[in-house]
């Protein structure tokens, strides 16, 4: 399996934003539209958060927060882990599994070029992902 990069996961993909005053109920309607899992929350051009489909779960539906008159800078993940596009997807899938999130935006320059998101990686590099994670834990029960 050759190596991809960052940028060559993100390479088609088109950007969801939304500003932090944004309800939740708009956000969960472009992430339906879109048929993806999160959208990044932009002040200007400046990445301040990230709200996921586990966003309107967790901090939603289950404490009976009204979406349509909460704001996601309320609810949003502020100032999320990023990667650079030349990253490699490997080490961008095993950020995702150490921090325990799906979804990790791109940036280059201070910008914004992306987010991707664990299924956008092919099922080697998730393969070898969870290889490495089982040599790490062996080798830390071995100590």
């Amino acid at each position: 399996m050759a190596s991809r990069l960052v940028r060559d996961v993100v390479k088609d993909h088109k950007l969801a934003a939304l500003p932090p005053g944004a309800t939740v109920r708009e956000a969960a309607h472009l992430m339906a539209q879109r048929k993806i899992g999160s959208v990044v929350v932009l002040e200007g051009d400046r990445l301040v958060g990230i709200f996921t489909e586990r966003d309107i779960v967790n901090r939603i539906v289950d404490p009976g927060r009204d979406p349509d008159r909460t704001v996601l800078k309320d609810v949003m993940t502020r100032d999320p882990r990023t990667v650079d596009p030349d990253t490699a997807a490997l080490e961008a899938l095993r950020l995702m599994g150490d921090g325990h999130y799906r979804h990790l935006p791109v940036m280059q320059d201070g910008r914004l070029v992306g987010v991707v998101s664990r299924r956008d990686f092919f099922g080697e590099e998730k393969a070898a992902v969870e290889q490495q994670a089982q040599a790490r834990d062996a080798l830390w029960e071995r100590v």
